[in-house]
């Protein structure tokens, strides 16, 4: 198995190259974030260990730029930073896993294992339907290049359908999803946040992205099919 191990301390990035190799791994290294950017969409990788503070590209701006450019190769993330917004951020912008230096090299190699096994399945750090598009980590919503400010429960409703994109999705499914267990009002607070949804990503652009499939539910497709529809 082949596998990429980019950090920028030496003392580190030969430990883990050597008890990586005495394992059976095939290991080449990279000393900073952009060459190991370069080599990670050269190279055939089964997996890439990535440091998160290195120069040149963080491993945050690496592992960016390989979902942007669809290299979907897994990757670890290590890193001497514990806090959870920390390892959010690196998942939310394409990581598959996280472990904190000083980290157990018996649960480095398990983790890598258990990334191999997996695969590289897509898993884009952002959802698009035409020109809408849902970016997870930045918790923003954009229409082409405008920016759309929503609310937090706007954005969750949004997320929800365009994960879901081109299927029909029912109210309860969106109320499990967006709501918590202790809500026990009316599922017609849906259609309520639907309505302001389309009043912000639909109505100003002549699009219709949300659809109503009656006795169904809704579903979003891409903006230009829907706006070529009528």
């Amino acid at each position: 198995m082949r596998v990429l191990v980019v950090d920028d301390e030496p003392a580190l990035l030969e430990s883990v190259r050597r008890g990586l190799v005495a394992g059976g791994w095939a290991v080449e290294t990279a000393p900073d974030g952009e060459v190991g950017l370069d080599m990670a969409a050269d190279g055939d990788f089964d997996v890439v260990v990535l440091d998160i503070m290195m120069p040149r590209r963080s491993g945050y701006e690496v592992v960016r730029e390989m979902r942007r450019r669809e290299i979907w190769t897994p990757v670890l993330m290590l890193t001497a930073k514990d806090g959870e917004y920390d390892e959010a951020d690196a998942f939310d912008l394409g990581a598959d896993d996280y472990l904190v230096k000083p980290f157990s090299f018996v649960v480095l190699e398990a983790r890598l294992r258990a990334l191999v096994r997996r695969g590289a399945p897509e898993r884009p750090t952002s959802f698009r339907a035409g020109d809408l598009e849902v970016d997870p980590a930045a918790r923003e919503v954009r229409r082409g290049r405008e920016r759309i400010p929503v609310t937090a429960r706007e954005y969750a409703v949004l997320e929800y359908l365009i994960r879901n994109r081109n299927q029909v999705v029912s109210k309860p499914q969106i109320l499990r999803a967006v709501w918590d267990a202790a809500y026990d009002g009316d599922d017609n607070i849906v259609e309520v946040y639907v309505g302001y949804l389309r009043r912000k990503i639909d109505a100003p652009f002549g699009a219709r992205a949300i659809e109503t499939v009656r006795g169904q539910g809704y579903r979003l497709v891409d903006s230009e099919v829907a706006r070529a529809g009528g």
